[in-house]
């Protein structure tokens, strides 16, 4: 995946390490947007490491959360999900798609122990110790602590074909004109200029106004996630 913000690339253990900062400050910025959310959100934001998407559902007393990290220039994309019951940790699955691919699994009770834990990288199963899964849980509540920082600043993740006319046909069927200013355009017509197809960008919105996230060829709403489906 193709970017617009630039920057350093580092492990993507530095992405875990910038949620607790991000969410603090957001959290005092969010209190005056504090209102009804809605089951079904996503959002994001930009890091100086790369773009991090954040779907969630809230449903029944579960927190359904999936993020996705994509780098700005080389490095592995990789994806995090995790669920809670009651604000119980119960499910955290991580896919780094990188060589050699590694998957994680760990599941917990109703109590919060841990019942399952595996690691595989490319096809040989590992088990986690326990340091590794206090870490794990950790980052689960990190980032749960941004996407609720995140909901209540109402910064929202949009995802769409680009048009020539400056518009944009989102995942849901709506035509709209984000409001991005001359390098975010720029930036997009370049990339327009290399490809043979539309290509597909995420941005953000907020009260403060929109920022373009990424830009790539390929279709985000093939696996975008949909109420409905997550």
């Amino acid at each position: 995946m193709n970017s617009f913000k630039e920057g350093a690339v580092s492990p993507l253990s530095f992405i875990w390490r910038r949620f607790a900062g991000l969410a603090g400050v957001l959290l005092l910025t969010a209190c005056s947007h504090n209102s009804a959310l809605p089951p079904f959100t996503a959002s994001g934001y930009a890091d100086t490491q790369g773009a991090v998407r954040i779907w969630r559902k809230d449903s029944g007393g579960e927190t359904h959360l999936l993020a996705a990290f994509s780098p700005w220039h080389s490095g592995s994309t990789s994806t995090s999900e995790y669920r809670w019951q009651n604000d119980m940790l119960q499910l955290i699955e991580l896919n780094i798609y990188g060589k050699p691919a590694e998957h994680i699994r760990a599941r917990f009770d109703r109590n919060g122990e841990l019942s399952f834990m595996q690691r595989e990288v490319d096809g040989q199963k590992q088990q986690l110790s326990s340091d590794q899964v206090a870490l794990y849980r950790y980052r689960a509540e990190q980032i749960r602590q941004t996407s609720d920082a995140l909901r209540l600043g109402k910064v929202v993740l949009r995802q769409g074909r680009w048009h020539a006319d400056l518009s944009v046909t989102t995942c849901e069927g709506e035509t709209v004109k984000p409001d991005f200013d001359a390098r975010a355009l720029g930036h997009i017509a370049s990339r327009q200029s290399r490809s043979s197809a539309e290509v597909s960008i995420a941005w953000l919105e907020a009260p403060e106004g929109s920022q373009l996230l990424l830009v790539a060829n390929e279709d985000y709403c093939t696996w975008q996630p949909t109420e409905k489906s997550f």
